[in-house]
């Protein structure tokens, strides 16, 4: 693709991500309790130096990724942060049906 117009080169946030230096199966611990905490740990802290970190996040959640750490988060934190979306965007819908 030219970089002229509305044309603009396509670069993809995960061509950045410090991940692809990582053996993938860090991220897709089996638990995340006993071994499986450490090794989430081992994943979180290559996140924590991510330049991507927030778009991978993003993604995870926009995408609903039910396995594995992205964005330096655990399913059960994503679903966490899930929930408190949820209840802000109902909070801002009840809020503009009262206006």
């Amino acid at each position: 693709m030219s970089g002229q117009g509305n044309v603009v080169p396509i670069i993809h946030w995960s061509r950045s991500s410090l991940c692809l230096e990582e053996d993938p199966e860090l991220f897709f611990p089996v638990s995340f309790e006993g071994p499986g905490r450490e090794q989430c740990e081992q994943a979180k802290a290559v996140c924590n130096r991510c330049p991507v970190k927030r778009r991978c996040l993003d993604y995870a959640l926009n995408t609903q990724q039910m396995y594995g750490v992205w964005g330096g988060t655990t399913p059960d934190e994503r679903r966490a942060l899930m929930a408190v979306v949820r209840r802000k965007a109902r909070a801002e819908a009840g809020a503009a049906a009262r206006s």
